[in-house]
């Protein structure tokens, strides 16, 4: 457990970097072309979202190792049958919504006459993600 605390912190550092790469690069570039339109909010992305989530990690193991009931308890939680079935009910609502979601805006796309660039890629993420649902269906189809 302490190693995968070294690791949290390790991750908050390198969110930090990206943090501060994203806005240097945001700032040094008076006329962006190409690929740095878009890395500097790739990196502020991804920095975001390593720093929250190593941190929240970093405070959740603080509080748990002070509250050892408060860490079972959260297991218990965890693996509660219910729960799991709550959340797996969850996302499959969402994934159903999502479906029309992203068809709408393909469709919205394609109408304002977007790059077509953006729009296949939305199509490609759109496809790979009904591929995983059709091949998840069958392996549980054939499982049951």
């Amino acid at each position: 457990m302490m190693k995968r605390n070294h690791f949290n912190y390790l991750i908050v550092g390198a969110g930090v970097l990206l943090l501060a790469a994203g806005l240097i690069l945001l700032k040094s570039f008076s006329n962006p072309q190409g690929i740095m339109l878009v890395l500097p909010y790739i990196c502020l992305g991804l920095g975001c979202g390593a720093f929250g989530h190593g941190l929240g990690d970093i405070v959740n193991h603080r509080v748990t190792k002070k509250n050892p009931q408060l860490q079972k308890q959260i297991e218990i939680d965890k693996n509660d049958e219910r729960n799991i079935a709550i959340s797996h009910q969850a996302k499959a609502k969402a994934y159903d919504i999502m479906l029309y979601v992203f068809g709408a805006l393909m469709v919205a796309f394609a109408l304002m006459n977007v790059d077509i660039m953006a729009i296949l890629l939305l199509v490609v993420a759109y496809l790979f993600v009904v591929g995983f649902f059709i091949f998840y269906l069958n392996k549980y189809h054939r499982e049951m």
